[in-house]
C-alpha cells in the first residue's frame, strides 16, 4: 500500500506515518508539506489513500482535495485542528471520504482509514452475475458500472455503493441507519451529514445527464428511495 501524508507540521506527519507503519508494517508512506507537492506526488506516484490536513501554508486543504479529485478518486482522509461542523461538510463536498480533527487518537484515526479502504473497495462478496435495469437505469453489478439512458455515470466507488443499496431496496425506502451502516460502517450511524452529501453528489451526476431528474427520493425523518418515475 502506497500512503501520501500531507501536513506541514512534521510532528503530526511523523505520527500519522508511525499509524500506517504499525497496522500495515509494508506500507511506503510518502510525505508532502504542502500543497502544490501533495498535487504532483498524487498524479505521480499514484497512491492508494492520502492524509490530507486542512491547513497548509501554500493553500488551503479544501483547494488541494479540489484539484486532486479533477483527476483522481484516490480516497482522502481530512485532518483539522477546526472542530467545526460546516469545515467538515465543506471537506466532503469537495470529496474527501472522511473527517478527523485534530487533536486525533492513533486508534480513532486508525480505525477510521481502515474504514475509509474498506468502503471504498470492490466488496468481493457482491453479487458478479446480477444486472437491474429499470426505466433506463442500468446498473451492472459485475462490470460495476452505471448507466442511465445509455450514458455512464461517473460515479465514486463509495457513491457506487451508496446507489447500490438504493437499488438492492427498490422500491422500498431504505433507513438512513441501514444505509450508514452499511456504506460506512457502524461507527457512522449518527453521521448524517455524510449520507445527505453524497445523496447530493449522486443526484447532480444523474441532473448532469437528464436536467431537472432526480433519482433519489427523501422520505423525511425515515430514510430514502429510489426514483425511477421520469419522463425520459
Amino acid at each position: 500500500m502506497k500512503v501520501l501524508v500531507v501536513d506541514d507540521d512534521p510532528d503530526i506527519a511523523e505520527a500519522v506515518t508511525l499509524c500506517f507503519q504499525l497496522r500495515w508494517p509494508g506500507a511506503e508512506v510518502i510525505e508532502a508539506a504542502d500543497g502544490r507537492t501533495a498535487i504532483e506526488q498524487v498524479r505521480r506516484e499514484n497512491p492508494d489513500i492520502v492524509v490530507l490536513d486542512v491547513g497548509l501554508p501554500d493553500m488551503t486543504g479544501f483547494d488541494v482535495m479540489r484539484s486532486i479529485r479533477e483527476t483522481s478518486e484516490v480516497p482522502v482522509v481530512m485532518l483539522t485542528a477546526r472542530d467545526r461542523h460546516m469545515d467538515k461538510v465543506k471537506g466532503l463536498e469537495f470529496g474527501a471520504d472522511d473527517y478527523v480533527t485534530k487533536p486525533f487518537n492513533a486508534m480513532e484515526l486508525l480505525a477510521r482509514i481502515r474504514a475509509v479502504l474498506r468502503r471504498t473497495h470492490r466488496d468481493p462478496d457482491e453479487s458478479e452475475t446480477e444486472m437491474f435495469e429499470e426505466n433506463g437505469l442500468r446498473f451492472d453489478f459485475a462490470a460495476h458500472e452505471v448507466t442511465y439512458n445509455g450514458e455512464k455515470v461517473p460515479l465514486t466507488p463509495l457513491e457506487y455503493k451508496l446507489l447500490a443499496q438504493f437499488v438492492q431496496g427498490y422500491p422500498r425506502v431504505v433507513p438512513h441507519e441501514k444505509l450508514l451502516r452499511s456504506v460506512w460502517g457502524s461507527e457512522y450511524v449518527t453521521e448524517t451529514d455524510y449520507l445527505k452529501v453524497h445523496v447530493q453528489r449522486i443526484r447532480s451526476k444523474f441532473g448532469a445527464i437528464v436536467p431537472g431528474f432526480d433519482p433519489i427520493a427523501n422520505e423525511r425523518g425515515v430514510g430514502y428511495r429510489l426514483n425511477l418515475a421520469h419522463e425520459r
